[in-house]
């Protein structure tokens, strides 16, 4: 008889392939173009080409869930909150 293991961190993010949802519908959305190029130019090229952009595509899903790097463009807030007047000559 099989033995079920409890879930019991229910507030965890729901996980497809070890994709979040979100980026699982991404790599979904890639897999029907990729589908839809391949039935309307087929050719052997196309769809080694497309598979083998679709398997590197979801090694970067991967790779990006498990290590998120986060693109920061400028500084949100500054450093210190001062009502100090910043003039020079004083």
């Amino acid at each position: 008889m099989k033995r079920y293991e409890v879930y019991s961190n229910i507030r965890k993010r729901a996980m497809i392939m070890g994709l979040p949802v979100s980026l699982f519908a991404l790599l979904t959305v890639s897999v029907i173009g990729s589908l839809l190029v391949i039935i309307f130019s087929f050719n052997f090229g196309v769809i080694v080409g497309l598979l083998l952009f679709n398997a590197l595509f979801y090694g970067a899903l991967v790779r990006w869930v498990k290590k998120p790097f986060h693109l920061k463009v400028q500084e949100t807030f500054p450093k210190t909150i001062s009502l100090k007047q910043l003039n020079p000559f004083l």
